[in-house]
């Protein structure tokens, strides 16, 4: 089985409807046309705030560490924008996505990573995601590519929305207690289409926060 993407909308949807190849998931669109949802939304105080470092960026951006085991690779493959805010909140949306991931291989939802770069229906959302991954008792390893990424912002400025495309068809579980790869066919369901709204973090800095997750499983759009 293979670790499948929790549709989410609006409203927060249960674990239940969750994930892996051998379930099915269900779908939510934000229609292209519609105003950027939660672009009035305000932004949740991290659990634990960004501490000063002297490691890496890549490794440590806002001071939270992000980094990953080697055989977990998360590729993010776009081009930032040239407005700065939407530039920010592209670079701090692959940070909650290696969050996630981080949360999956600690095996914990309460990683300083997961309540830097999440706040409120995103905070959710990627708890339920890594529970999900516990529960199985599941790792992941492999390639995870996202790709054909666009940005919108919000005309308070205080929102962004990325959209893009996710392949995983290189990306699989692992389980903890064996070892053993949970490969699979390749097929549509490999690709989903993400649009993620990003909030600013009132501080003054350019910290944002996952707000809101959309996820269009069976993306043939990705293809």
């Amino acid at each position: 089985m293979k670790r499948r993407s929790l549709p989410v909308a609006a409203a927060f949807v249960a674990a239940a409807g969750l994930f892996l190849t051998a379930c099915g998931s269900g779908e939510d669109k934000a229609s292209d046309n519609d105003k950027i949802a939660g672009a009035d939304q305000g932004s949740e105080t991290p659990k634990e705030s960004p501490k000063p470092s002297g490691a890496p960026t890549q490794a440590k951006p806002d001071g939270v560490d992000v980094s990953l085991p080697k055989d977990m690779n998360l590729v993010f493959d776009w081009e930032k924008p040239k407005n700065a805010n939407e530039s920010a909140a592209m670079s701090d949306t692959a940070n909650f996505f290696r969050a996630i991931y981080r949360g999956v291989d600690k095996r914990t939802t309460k990683d300083a990573s997961v309540t830097t770069y999440a706040t409120g229906e995103g905070l959710n959302y990627a708890n339920t995601q890594i529970n999900a991954w516990i529960e199985g008792g599941w790792t992941a390893t492999g390639t995870l590519r996202h790709y054909d990424a666009t940005t919108r912002s919000a005309p308070n400025g205080k929102s962004v929305e990325v959209a893009f495309c996710a392949d995983s068809g290189k990306f699989f579980g692992k389980e903890i207690k064996t070892d053993k790869i949970l490969k699979t066919e390749p097929s549509i369901e490999d690709f989903d289409h993400y649009k993620i709204i990003m909030v600013k973090y009132p501080t003054g800095t350019d910290l944002w926060q996952a707000s809101k997750v959309f996820v269009e499983t069976k993306a043939a759009k990705c293809r």
